[in-house]
């Protein structure tokens, strides 16, 4: 990274789960964070195999989480937690040079009321294990399916105020100064 450059933001659809909603949460993450002026890349765990350490895994570790030093991770509900998928990337990367002294951000994503807030508290756990500062705001996103629409963009207007706090937040905790918001 270039001394004086804004890190770069990696978001993480933090499921391996086809045509998933976290997905469609995570690309809208990743839009209003560039649409600030700021560097995101999107990470989807869809096919990727983590049984072991692969190149398309050493892939991924050099040209995203090494370089990145901010994270947001979309965590659907799954029985009661996160998906094992995100524990096992964790696990199988090189965690010292990807995650150790970085900054997390963390939202829920359910079908039912409580937005994945159990998940979000253990996996808030297993970050600081990994020496990872996780920002306070962890914003559980509710009745996924009366929030958004098939298409993939929020129709409730407070979830999207709620969602664009949160990014802007995150952003001057990774230490990149107060963010332009996107136009409504």
């Amino acid at each position: 990274m270039n001394p004086g450059a804004l890190p770069m933001i990696t978001v993480i659809s933090a499921t391996n789960r086809v045509g998933s909603n976290t997905l469609k949460v995570a690309t809208i993450y990743r839009d209003l964070i560039r649409a600030m002026g700021r560097e995101a890349e999107l990470l989807s765990l869809e096919g990727l195999d983590l049984n072991g350490r692969s190149p398309a895994l050493e892939q991924i570790e050099d040209g995203l989480l090494i370089p990145s030093r901010c994270f947001v991770f979309i965590l659907p509900e799954y029985n009661g937690s996160f998906p094992g998928s995100v524990k096992t990337l964790l696990d199988m990367s090189r965690y010292r040079e990807c995650w150790w002294n970085k900054k997390a951000l963390l939202t829920g994503v359910a079908d039912g009321k409580a937005g994945n807030l159990r998940g979000m508290d253990h996996f808030t756990g297993v970050l600081h294990y990994l020496r990872m500062l996780v920002h306070p705001n962890k914003l559980p996103i509710s009745i996924i399916g009366r929030v958004m629409d098939e298409s993939g963009k929020f129709t409730d207007p407070a979830t999207l105020q709620a969602v664009r706090r949160q990014i802007t937040e995150f952003l001057e905790f990774c230490g990149e100064g107060t963010p332009a918001m996107p136009p409504v």
